[in-house]
């Protein structure tokens, strides 16, 4: 008999080192997993920020921008495009007139993103050289409420990232 409860004392002292065994590797696991989960949260947050600074950076580079949207097809044929966006300011905020007017850094026709086939006309954008004249413009657009060029209802609005429009959208 005495033999019968040594040998399920070991036993049972084998069990319980094999479950304290099993609980230190559990243990080790769940550590394991709360570094793993923490380190995935501060690649995420890092990630989060360096899409906002990209976005910043991006919106910065754009920030002399003005966006034309409506503006006919082949315009820019006849007349170079910065002469365009000139009588369109001529034509749609004669108060500008008494001071000179900006200077036209650079303008081109956006390509086509989503449909090539779209019967839309393509944008325009405006690169001007001082935001102070993007401003005026943008706010004497959005106090006249209709521009139009040669009697053709355009828009003109800030140019911004892909990703800032969608932010302000959502």
């Amino acid at each position: 008999m005495q033999h019968t409860i040594t040998e399920i004392k070991n036993s049972l002292e084998a069990a319980n080192s094999r479950i304290q065994a099993a609980e230190e590797h559990m243990n080790e696991v769940e550590d394991s997993l709360v570094e793993i989960t923490d380190a995935e949260q501060k690649r995420g947050k890092r990630l989060k920020t360096k899409e906002e600074r990209l976005r910043e950076l991006w919106d910065n580079v754009k920030h002399t921008n003005i966006h034309v949207t409506g503006m006919p097809e082949g315009e820019e044929r006849e007349k170079e495009t910065e002469k365009i966006f000139q009588e369109i300011i001529a034509e749609n905020f004669p108060n500008t007139g008494k001071e000179p007017l900006t200077q036209i850094q650079e303008a081109q026709r956006v390509p086509y993103k989503i449909n090539p086939r779209r019967n839309t006309p393509r944008h325009i954008i405006m690169k001007l050289t001082k935001i102070k004249d993007k401003e005026k413009i943008l706010k004497a657009a959005r106090a006249k409420k209709q521009v139009t060029y040669k009697g053709t209802l355009i828009r003109l609005s800030a140019d911004f990232s892909a990703e800032t429009l969608q932010a302000r959208r959502e």
